[in-house]
């Protein structure tokens, strides 16, 4: 009995440092600004930059949307602007799904609170020029404020190979 517990005992740093060196690191960038009191006015803009040093690979970039179960659309368009290094901002009218009638809300839940990440331009990109890129979110919704965001931002993911 003693040398069966001995043996596990034994396998277990080792099945600890297989794992811990099979594991691969992720690069991305992700930011979140959280929406005052919950209602996002038009003038708010969600403000950030992240850095590309790799511009031989891939990247996934995700707009990230939490928001409530009382909001109350099932879409919310955004105006993204992002800005490559040295060159002028280049702004993009997405219109982001959120919700359907069949399914309800997309994303994962807990409780009344939504996360949704949908890939902006629906591929991956490359970036051409290593440096810092800076980016932007405004809501251009009809209505103002817009109740029930809590938090919006971006997420870039460096596609494995």
């Amino acid at each position: 009995m003693v040398r069966k517990h001995f043996s596990r005992l034994f396998m277990l740093p080792i099945a600890g440092c297989l794992l811990f060196v099979s594991c691969k690191q992720i690069d991305l960038f992700e930011k979140n600004t959280v929406i005052p009191k919950y209602e996002w006015q038009s003038n708010f803009t969600i403000t950030g930059k992240f850095n590309i040093t790799d511009t031989l690979n891939a990247y996934n970039l995700f707009l990230v949307i939490r928001h409530t179960d009382a909001y109350k659309y099932n879409n919310i368009w955004l105006n993204v602007g992002l800005q490559s290094p040295g060159d002028s901002i280049y702004y993009q009218k997405v219109d982001l799904v959120l919700a359907n009638d069949a399914n309800g809300w997309e994303g994962t839940g807990m409780n009344d609170i939504w996360e949704v990440r949908k890939l902006l331009n629906g591929e991956p990109r490359r970036f051409k020029k290593a440096g810092n890129y800076y980016f932007n979110i405004a809501h251009i919704m009809r209505e103002n404020p817009l109740y029930n965001v809590i938090s919006a931002g971006l997420r870039v993911e460096k596609v494995s190979e």
